[in-house]
């Protein structure tokens, strides 16, 4: 009996697929845009950056010159780090094995100097000017994310003006806006270190 159920559900016809209106296309469209937001930044840089910050910063105290330049520092190496791995990329290999290369002008280096791209292949994965926007743009993301954190905030503004209260609350909301607009219209295509990686 259990064996003949799967059976019966197969031979089922399929229901008819009721064509969608233009609201649901246009809810999915941006639902699918959205979901590349995720590649806006390496998961590593801001998971590194969550968990040292409230240390280096005593959880935002900064007693020592030190602690603040120690916090500065973290924040710059995160950045920069969001910036370098905007050029890394991965594919699955024959066997289905991840493999991670960084992209140049003349393709992908593969970091196993074993394995080997086709000339297509080399021209799907190669460095392009919209690579450097994408790395830029990952970069102010994540000070945007920096500039909300309060341990950043109560270490490097202890008594902010008003000025910089306005300030750090809208200039995250602006960059965020700017670059998740962006991101939308010109999604990256990349699956680098510390991203996703797809099923394509």
């Amino acid at each position: 009996m259990e064996e003949t159920q799967p059976l019966l559900i197969a031979s089922l016809p399929e229901a008819p697929r009721k064509p969608k209106s233009k609201v649901q296309k246009m809810a999915r469209k941006a639902f699918k845009g959205t979901a590349h937001l995720s590649n806006l930044l390496p998961t590593g840089s801001v998971m590194g950056f969550q968990i040292m910050c409230p240390v280096l910063s005593h959880q935002g105290q900064c007693p020592t010159i030190a602690s603040r330049w120690l916090t500065c520092f973290l924040v710059f190496v995160c950045a920069v780090s969001c910036f370098l791995l905007s050029f890394t990329d991965s594919f699955r290999d024959p066997r289905g094995k991840v493999r991670y290369g960084l992209a140049t002008r003349s393709g992908l280096s593969v970091m196993e100097g074993s394995i080997t791209l086709t000339d297509e292949e080399r021209e799907k994965y190669k460095l392009r000017f919209l690579d450097f926007v994408h790395a830029f743009m990952s970069m102010l993301v994540f000070f945007a994310i920096s500039m909300i954190d309060q341990n950043v905030i109560r270490c490097l503004f202890p008594v902010p003006s008003e000025d910089i209260k306005e300030l750090l609350t809208s200039l995250p909301i602006i960059i965020g806006v700017i670059c998740g607009g962006f991101f939308l219209v010109f999604p990256t295509r990349r699956h680098g270190i510390g991203s996703p990686l797809t099923k394509e």
